[in-house]
């Protein structure tokens, strides 16, 4: 994860598909979401194309993108799946 101005950012795949716009953490979350046939392309063919920012994927079902999300910095405490308490990296409590 990179940092800019105090703030993380992460890579974000976005998908455009029958005017509505969906947004993934990587191609394999997107891929299990969407089916093949309903994207009009495979995992293994979308992962060695290289999807980026300046070179999308297009076809006539869909536009599948990379681009970076920025969030803010903290730490999250957690016991088992759910947080107990987010601080920020001063300590105090967000």
């Amino acid at each position: 994860m990179a940092e800019i101005n105090g703030k993380q950012e992460r890579m974000v795949v976005h998908l455009e598909i029958g005017g509505q716009h969906y947004y993934y953490g990587n191609l394999k979350a997107l891929c299990d979401h969407w089916d093949k046939d309903a994207l009009g392309v495979g995992y293994a063919y979308l992962r060695n194309y290289g999807i980026s920012g300046e070179k999308p994927f297009r076809n006539a079902r869909c536009i599948i993108r990379k681009g970076i999300i920025i969030i803010r910095k903290g730490i999250i405490i957690t016991s088992g799946k759910k947080p107990l308490l987010e601080k920020n990296l001063s300590g105090s409590r967000l």
